[in-house]
């Protein structure tokens, strides 16, 4: 009888040391994510507390597998492009994801405009979710496959104006402030006013900034911890809908966020 529970024992030992193994793996993860910016060897082994051999092994594994990646000069290491994704199909997909849809084609059928639901993610604003209003004349952006430039469009400059003040601040510094229209803000001591007033207004506004003729207006979405993780935004041709038109619709956005931030935990 001992002969037969020694191997399944042994057995169900190395399951737990796999499993055990498997966790301080994820673990690696959760430090990178949690900490927001690159981090180093020395300080992923103080935040872990796992051999640097076993840690060497494991960010080889997770970097060869895309994952996670380095800073150029290879000293520090940041979240992979092949993480980033999962983080983004994860909200995309869940279950909660169905709430937000049926919140944004609410507002889309109330207010007559294509509405959006984005965050910011490496540097670049990403759209989780957009209901497009049935109109001939309307700009279309694809789900999870377009980064804009969040100097641009109203989303994008609503989530830097809600970043920490350094961390906007370096973004500021590194952004190539591209030209998309005459109307674009290219100056980073104007970009960095327009920030501000943002920050205090509580709503952003594209007014022809990204593509002459559309108007756009975003408002911040807050988990229930009061953070802001998203914009909702409403947007139109100008020709239906001048910016002036469109910023009467932030009370109807904040209600909209409020709804969808319950959904984020």
């Amino acid at each position: 009888m001992n002969r037969r529970v020694a191997p399944l024992a042994a057995e169900q030992s190395e399951v737990v040391s796999e499993t055990s193994s498997t966790l301080k793996a994820f673990g690696v993860l959760e430090v990178l994510v949690r900490a927001g910016r690159a981090v180093t060897l020395a300080q992923l082994i103080q935040a872990t507390e796992l051999p640097k051999p076993t840690l060497h092994r494991t960010l080889a594994l997770f970097e060869q597998a895309g994952i996670l990646g380095r800073e150029p000069g290879g000293r520090a290491y940041v979240v992979g492009e092949r993480l980033s994704r999962l983080a983004l199909d994860v909200l995309r997909n869940e279950a909660a994801a169905t709430e937000r849809r049926i919140v944004l084609r609410g507002v889309v059928a109330e207010i007559g405009e294509s509405c959006n639901l984005a965050v910011l993610q490496k540097g670049a604003v990403i759209y989780l979710d957009r209901i497009e209003a049935d109109w001939p004349l309307r700009l279309q952006m694809p789900v999870g496959g377009v980064a804009l430039s969040p100097h641009c469009c109203a989303s994008g400059k609503l989530l830097l104006a809600h970043l920490p003040r350094a961390e906007r601040q370096r973004l500021l510094e590194l952004m190539a402030l591209e030209p998309f229209t005459p109307r674009t803000i290219t100056d980073r001591v104007a970009l960095g006013a327009d920030l501000e007033r943002i920050s205090k207004l509580g709503y952003a506004v594209d007014n022809e900034e990204y593509v002459l003729g559309v108007a756009c207006v975003a408002v911040p979405v807050r988990n229930r911890a009061g953070e802001v993780i998203a914009s909702i935004a409403v947007q139109g041709a100008t020709a239906r809908l001048p910016l002036a038109r469109a910023v009467e619709f932030v009370p109807r956005l904040e209600a909209a966020a409020v709804q969808i931030g319950s959904t984020f935990g």
